[in-house]
């Protein structure tokens, strides 16, 4: 570390002890393939008498693995709510909502429910930012300083890395940027701490989370190596914006999901008061409060998914909330770029490439077969260049999943809670599962219940 460096850490030392007391987001899991059959078995075995929890959807019997893994794994796993959306090559094939979307007033989770997708939300950031490099408004080697109009918080006789300098459009992609969040901070789980450091009125804002961490030194040189960053992506949003001329919810909105037909997907709000009609209520195995950072919340004792931390504030990295239904469309327009005319064959092929370096190669220099590509894992299946693409995400109260498959298949799963009783996320846990339950279909039905909406 660089002497400016080191008394910059000094100096902040009593703000980092703060912030190591409050919980970090938790990683993406690299999975997406059948697990050993052993685990998987075991993972599957429903309880023996247990009241059978509320369905809702179309059922098909051509489908039906998929229903009795859902069923099961909600009463192995005591989930309250989950949906579950599948396509087969665009269509929308399966939809379906189990368990209940508030336990208390016992309301079924139905299959078009709303739900706090957390990380699942940079998939949709990284298509938007590549949509704008095929209008020809950016370049992904592009610095991303000379983007933004924030100044580096410093304080009297701090100066900022000039490594940020170096930091381009495909490092924030690809996680390379130069933050980890193990070395030093999330500052997007830090509202109230930020807020004080700027004399800013609590919640921190993107803008002033972008201010503060312009001044706070890199944990290593851009492009160096991989480290999952949700603050890379909080930048991509205000990038976003300042090209656009748009807030960032509204060019999504606008320019990359009404085109494909999806209206209720929105950025979500942190307190229960303010959820989104049709929005489930967001469960924890165990009461968990915090401090709340915003609102009539302020300073108060709250349970962890209700003011906790400022959902809003995480719109580009976490903040979406939508329903299966919603997913599985939008994957499904990834997937088939062709028809959707999304994204052009320049961007879906920079998209999946293997980053340089040690985020894309082993140590003897060959390709990793699981790498972060621009917004999403990739995992190459075959010889013949199949590939599986995922994201996860989890925040207190809720866990997701969207899948897109080599075959033509993609799925989303979301659940009203963060985790199972063994502290697993319950996204994580299922993935390998619906794997198997895809390949125990033997006919994929022809409609396409995306068209009935």
């Amino acid at each position: 570390m660089n002497p400016s460096a080191r008394r910059f850490c000094l100096s902040s030392f009593l703000l980092l002890a703060a912030f190591q007391t409050w919980p970090l987001a938790p990683r993406p899991l690299p999975a997406s393939e059948p697990a050993d059959e052993e685990a998987a078995r075991n993972a599957t075995s429903p309880l023996a008498a247990n009241t059978p929890l509320p369905e809702t959807g179309l059922v098909s019997a051509d489908l039906a693995s998929f229903d009795e893994l859902m069923r099961s794994f909600l009463q192995e796993h005591e989930i309250p709510g989950a949906a579950l959306a599948v396509a087969k090559e665009g269509r929308v094939v399966y939809a379906r909502g189990f368990g209940y979307a508030d336990r208390e007033r016992q309301q079924p989770v139905e299959p078009h429910a709303l739900f706090r997708i957390a990380s699942v939300s940079k998939p949709i950031t990284a298509m938007a930012v590549l949509r704008l490099v095929d209008q020809g408004v950016l370049t992904l080697d592009q610095p991303v300083l000379e983007l933004l109009p924030h100044q580096a918080h410093l304080p009297e006789g701090r100066s900022q890395d000039p490594r940020l300098s170096d930091i381009t459009i495909r490092h924030l992609l690809q996680h390379t940027a130069g933050w980890d969040r193990d070395v030093s901070i999330d500052p997007m789980f830090h509202s109230l701490e930020i807020a004080s450091a700027l004399g800013t009125p609590p919640p921190a804002t993107p803008d002033n989370i972008v201010q503060f961490m312009l001044g706070w030194p890199l944990d290593f040189a851009p492009g160096d190596r991989h480290a999952y960053s949700n603050f890379g992506y909080c930048l991509l949003g205000r990038v976003i914006e300042q090209v656009s001329g748009m807030g960032y919810e509204q060019y999504v909105r606008e320019q990359l999901l009404a085109p494909l037909g999806i209206s209720s997907m929105q950025v979500g709000q942190t307190l229960e008061s303010q959820q989104a009609p049709g929005e489930v209520r967001y469960d924890l195995p165990r009461e968990r409060f915090a401090f709340g950072v915003t609102g009539d919340q302020l300073g108060r004792r709250v349970p962890r998914p209700y003011g906790a931390w400022s959902l809003e504030a995480m719109d580009s990295h976490g903040g979406w909330i939508a329903s299966a239904i919603d997913l599985v469309r939008f994957g499904s327009a990834v997937d088939r770029w062709q028809d959707s005319h999304l994204l052009s064959a320049e961007s879906i092929a920079a998209m999946v490439a293997r980053p340089e370096g040690s985020a894309g190669h082993e140590e003897d220099g060959s390709g990793k077969p699981v790498y972060y590509g621009l917004g999403w894992m990739v995992r190459h299946v075959d010889d013949e260049g199949g590939l599986n693409l995922w994201h996860n995400g989890r925040f207190d109260g809720a866990s997701s999943l969207l899948v897109l498959r080599h075959d033509g298949l993609c799925w989303a799963a979301l659940f009203n809670t963060s985790a199972t009783p063994d502290g697993q996320a319950p996204a994580g846990k299922l993935d390998s599962l619906l794997h198997r339950a895809a390949n125990a279909v033997e006919h994929w039905p022809e409609h396409d219940l995306s068209a009935q909406d």
